[in-house]
C-alpha cells in the first residue's frame, strides 16, 4: 500500500528496514519483567504482541479474543519464540476477568473502537496500567467518563499513538523545541490514506477486489466500515493531531479551544463498489454518511491555527500532510522538505528533510535505530511498546497521558457535531480543568529508557 512506500522512503536513513513485525530474537532482556495482558489480538493486536515478545521484558500472562483464528496465531507466535502459552480467554466479557488477575500489571487493548471505553474503564478500575489503541472514545460523554475514571483511580492511561514516534516527526519536534522554526503560528496534519481495500474485502479478494463488509468481511471490514455509514466527521484524527499537539505543547502550556468542520459529498466508496462489484451488487445501494474529505480548523489558546484533513475513501497516495509553519521557516510532509530563511542555501527552495533528520535525529532513534527498524510501521511500534513497558516496569508516569488522549480523541465527535450544525464552530472541552496552564512538556525529552 502507499503507506508502505512512504515508510520505505523515510527509512532510507537506515539500512534493512522492514515495515511489518518480523519474528526474531528478543532485542534486550531485563531481570525484571512486566506482567502484560492483551485484549484483542487481531492484525494490530498481534503486531503489538509480537513486538512485545521480541523486546523480551514482559511476561505475557493472558490473552483475550473472541476469534479462534486470532488465538491460534498467538499460539504460533509464542511457540516460535520458545515461550509458554498464556491463559486464553474467548468470551466477549472475559476482559473483566483478565483485569482482576494479580499477575496482570498492565493491559494493552487493540479491539474495535466501540469497545475501547468499557475495556479501558474496567482496566483502570482494577488499577492497571492501560495502553489503548486509538481512539479513546467515540463521544464527548465517553471521553469525559474516561478522564473521570482515570482521575478517580489514578491508574495510568496511554493512548498508543505510534506516529508521535515517527523518525522525521521526532526530529522536527527537536527542531521546533530548539527554535529553528521560530514562533510556530500554523500547522497542518491529517489522515490521508486510501483504505478502500481495508474497508471492503471478502476473504478471497482482501487485496484489490472484495466489496464486502460486516459479517461477510474480514479483519477491520467487519466493524470499521459501519462507521462510514453511520457517521459524518473526522473518524480518525490522532495520527495527524498527536505529533502536532506535541509540537504546540497542547495540554502542557497550550490548549485546543474551538473547531469548525466541513465535509465533502460521499461518493468514492459507492464508486469503488460499483467499479469492483458492479452496479447490481447489493452494497451498491448502501448510503454512506461520511464525506470523502473532511476538513477541520482548530484554534489554540496561544493563537495557533491547525488545519486537519481526513480522507480515507479517495484514490490517493498515503500522506499525513504535516506542515509546521513558523516565523523562521517551514517543514512540509507533502514536499518532504524544510526551508529555514536564515539557514537554507537557496531562497524560497526546500532542502531535503533527510538533511535535517540526520542533524536533529532524536536520541531514541540515533541510539536504537538498528533494533527499531526490525519492528512494525517503520520502527514506530518499537518505541511505543518500549516506552509503555518501561513505565510499567519502573512505575513511572506515562509521557502521553489521559489528557492527551482525551484532547486528541474528542476532535472526532466534535467534528461530527460541527458538520451536523452546518459547520458551526464548537467549543472544545478542557479535560485538564485548567491544569494545562501549569503542566510542562515531557514527551521526547528523556534521552533514554530506564531498562
Amino acid at each position: 500500500m502507499q503507506r508502505r512506500k512512504f515508510l520505505t522512503r523515510m527509512a532510507a536513513l537506515s539500512a534493512g528496514v522492514t515495515l511489518l513485525p518480523q519474528t526474531g530474537k528478543s532485542v534486550f532482556h531485563t531481570d525484571k519483567k512486566a506482567g502484560l495482558a492483551f485484549i484483542g489480538v487481531g492484525m494490530r493486536g498481534a503486531g503489538l504482541l509480537l513486538e512485545t515478545v521480541k523486546q523480551g521484558n514482559s511476561n505475557i500472562v493472558a490473552i483475550a479474543d473472541i476469534d479462534p483464528k486470532a488465538i491460534d496465531n498467538v499460539k504460533k507466535i509464542m511457540k516460535d519464540h520458545g515461550l509458554k502459552d498464556p491463559q486464553y480467554y474467548t468470551g466477549e466479557k472475559d476482559f473483566e476477568k483478565i483485569v482482576e488477575r494479580d499477575d496482570v500489571e498492565a493491559v494493552i487493548i487493540s479491539t474495535p473502537w466501540e469497545w475501547h471505553l468499557p475495556m479501558s474503564v474496567s482496566s483502570m478500575k482494577a488499577g492497571k496500567y492501560t495502553g489503548c489503541e486509538v481512539l479513546s472514545g467515540l463521544t464527548v460523554a465517553e471521553i469525559w467518563e474516561l478522564v473521570n475514571v482515570q482521575e478517580k483511580t489514578g491508574a495510568p492511561y496511554m493512548m498508543l499513538e505510534n506516529v508521535c514516534y515517527r523518525r522525521d516527526v521526532m526530529a522536527m519536534l527537536n527542531m521546533a523545541r530548539q527554535g529553528l522554526f521560530g514562533q510556530i503560528t500554523y500547522a497542518e496534519c491529517g489522515y490521508q490514506h486510501d483504505l478502500r481495500e481495508v474497508l471492503f474485502n471478502d476473504g478471497m479478494n482482501m487485496i484489490g477486489g472484495g466489496v464486502e463488509f460486516g459479517d461477510k468481511g474480514i479483519n477491520e471490514a467487519r466493524w470499521r466500515t459501519q462507521h462510514y455509514i453511520d457517521r459524518n466527521g473526522d473518524l480518525y484524527p490522532t495520527h495527524g493531531i498527536g505529533p502536532v499537539a506535541n509540537m504546540l505543547n497542547i495540554t502542557r502550556g497550550n490548549q485546543f479551544t474551538q473547531m469548525v468542520a466541513m465535509a465533502s459529498p460521499s461518493a468514492s466508496l459507492h464508486n469503488y463498489i460499483v467499479q469492483k462489484g458492479g452496479a447490481g451488487h447489493p452494497n451498491a445501494k448502501v448510503k454512506f454518511k461520511c464525506g470523502d474529505v473532511v476538513t477541520s480548523l482548530i484554534q489554540c489558546a496561544n493563537g495557533e491555527v491547525i488545519k486537519m484533513t481526513f480522507d480515507t475513501s479517495s484514490p490517493r497516495p498515503y500522506s499525513l500532510g504535516f506542515r509546521i509553519q513558523g516565523t523562521e521557516g517551514i517543514w512540509t510532509d507533502e514536499a518532504q522538505g524544510v526551508y529555514l530563511q536564515q539557514r537554507s542555501p537557496k531562497p524560497h527552495e526546500y532542502e531535503p528533510v533527510e538533511n535535517y533528520i540526520r542533524e536533529f535525529d532524536h536520541p531514541y532513534w540515533s541510539r536504537y535505530d538498528a533494533v527499531a527498524n526490525s519492528s512494525g510501521h517503520g520502527g514506530m511500534d518499537y518505541f511505543i511498546i518500549r516506552e509503555f513497558v518501561d513505565c510499567v516496569l519502573h512505575k513511572k508516569a506515562l509521557l502521553m497521558d489521559i489528557y492527551d488522549a482525551a484532547m486528541w480523541s474528542v476532535l472526532s465527535p466534535l467534528s461530527e457535531r460541527s458538520i451536523a450544525q452546518r459547520s458551526k464552530p464548537v467549543l472544545i472541552p478542557d479535560f485538564t480543568r485548567g491544569k494545562w496552564k501549569q503542566r510542562t512538556p515531557v514527551f521526547g525529552l528523556s534521552r533514554d529508557f530506564g531498562v
